[in-house]
This record gives C-alpha cells, sequence and structure tokens, in this order.
C-alpha cells in the first residue's frame, strides 16, 4: 500500500475516533422549563423568566402557546385561566381579556409578539416554543403559519426551536419552514417513526426513556437528538446523563447546569 494513503487512513481513522469519544462523553444542554420561573420577581411562562433563562446562560428557554379566539398567539400552559374568579377557555377568549389576566409575579398574560420581541433582545439562549394542541387542526395550522412568519420577519429562525405533543403540529411546522428544528413530546413514537417524520430528534418525559434506554442510541444512530422533561431531582438527572440524552429540559436550570459541569 502507498505509504501516503495508508498514514491518510490511519489519520482518518483517528479522527473518527475521537468524534465517537467526544460525541459519548458530550455533555447534556439545560433547557429552562416555562422559563427559569422559580427566580425571584419570576413566574412561569413569564417574559421575566425568560430574561432570567437567558441570565444564567443555558442552551434554551421553553414556553407555551395557544391561538386566541381572535387568532392571536398567546403565551400561557393550561387550556384555561381565571379572570376575576371565572375559569376562561384561552383558544375561545380574545387577547384583549387574556391580557387582563395577572401571572404571579403581576405581570399581564403576554402575546407571542411581546415574547418574541424580549426574546429579540436575549443573547444566549435559544427558544423553545411547545405548540399546545387544540380542538381543531384548522386553528392548530393558522397558529403554526402566525408563528413562523413572526419568527422569519425577526429573522430568528436559526435561534428558535419547536416542540409539540401533536403530530400535526410536526406536520405543520415542517411544510412551512423544512430547514425548522421540532421535537415530538408525545412518547409513542420510535426512532424510526420520527426520522421518517423529519422531526429533529424525541422529547420525552424521562419515563419513557427509563423503559426505552434504547431509544437514545438509536435516536443518535439516526442523527436525532434526546430530550427529557422534566427533570428536577439530583437522582434523574444523573440517570438521564448516565442514558446519554443531549438535552434536559427542568424547572430547576441552575442546578442542573451546575451537577453537569461537576461531572
Amino acid at each position: 500500500m502507498n505509504p501516503l494513503k495508508k498514514n491518510y487512513r490511519i489519520i482518518l481513522a483517528s479522527l473518527i475516533g475521537l468524534c465517537i469519544c467526544f460525541a459519548m462523553h458530550a455533555q447534556p444542554k439545560v433547557i429552562a422549563h416555562r422559563g427559569y420561573w422559580k427566580s425571584e420577581g419570576s413566574a412561569q411562562n413569564s417574559i421575566r423568566s425568560l430574561l432570567k433563562a437567558d441570565s444564567i446562560n443555558v442552551y434554551g428557554s421553553e414556553v407555551d402557546i395557544w391561538l386566541s379566539a381572535d387568532g392571536i398567539p398567546v403565551v400561557n400552559h393550561d387550556a384555561t385561566v381565571v379572570l376575576n374568579g371565572r375559569k376562561l377557555t384561552v383558544e375561545e377568549t380574545t387577547a384583549d381579556i387574556l391580557k387582563q389576566v395577572k401571572l404571579a409575579n403581576g405581570e399581564s398574560l403576554p402575546t407571542f409578539e411581546a415574547y418574541l420581541d424580549a426574546f429579540a433582545t436575549c443573547k444566549n439562549i435559544k427558544l423553545i416554543v411547545e405548540f399546545k394542541t387544540h380542538k381543531e387542526k384548522a386553528r392548530e395550522d393558522e397558529l403554526t403559519d402566525k408563528v413562523i412568519q413572526m419568527v422569519h420577519k425577526r429573522h430568528l429562525q436559526n435561534k428558535v426551536e419547536y416542540i409539540s405533543f401533536g403530530k400535526n403540529f410536526v406536520e405543520q411546522v415542517l411544510k412551512l419552514d423544512p430547514e425548522a428544528k421540532i421535537y415530538y413530546l408525545n412518547g409513542d413514537l420510535t426512532p424510526d417513526e420520527l426520522s421518517a417524520m423529519g422531526a429533529a430528534g424525541l422529547d420525552y418525559h424521562y419515563n419513557v426513556l427509563y423503559q426505552h434506554p434504547e431509544w437514545v442510541k438509536q435516536s443518535h444512530e439516526k442523527g436525532l437528538k434526546v430530550n427529557v422533561w422534566t427533570v428536577n431531582s439530583p437522582e434523574d438527572t444523573q440517570k438521564v446523563i448516565d442514558l446519554g440524552v443531549d438535552f434536559i429540559t427542568t424547572d430547576e436550570p441552575e442546578i442542573v447546569k451546575q451537577k453537569i459541569e461537576e461531572l
């Protein structure tokens, strides 16, 4: 064999081995669940929680969005809110009324536009947008279209990733923005099925991965990423790190971040 060719193959094999070794020991990144809301002056899905997540330099900050009755994307986790003692269904209520709802820190329930404007000032994090499943597919499609347009208008598409329990949202995001990263949350699809859908990876509850630890390796073999939610205890944090996940979504971002840095 030509000595140069032999040396080239040796070097190439060494580089591949180093890459594999690095991948095996790569530390997972932290995503703040509904922002860093366990901090002073903050609240779940508040703009303050978003800015606090940015201040501690984690990978991302997750946020939940709905479409109001009058077609405005708004930020809230639950399907309902309480205003003046009345329970209101978010997708059946207009944005003007929803904005009267006060979060635990006194902020008004934000529109996604206001949230996105605040995110545009963030320097360190990505925004992880969860599309909440709606009663009608047409409204999910409308929400997806409006959100993608808002993100692109601000040239933030490289800083925004998406997640959802709904297969329809996965399909719609990829239809409107084939380059977007969207992860599936529901825990019922294999890495093969997710790869066929075009998803960027799986984003499952840790109990799902405890039952199917092989899905982590299978995902990586297919070039998919693995996120896990919502991991708060030290024991579960160590378990999912040992599984080799890529991202950990948590209500305790500083604690989980510190544990990872101590490894």
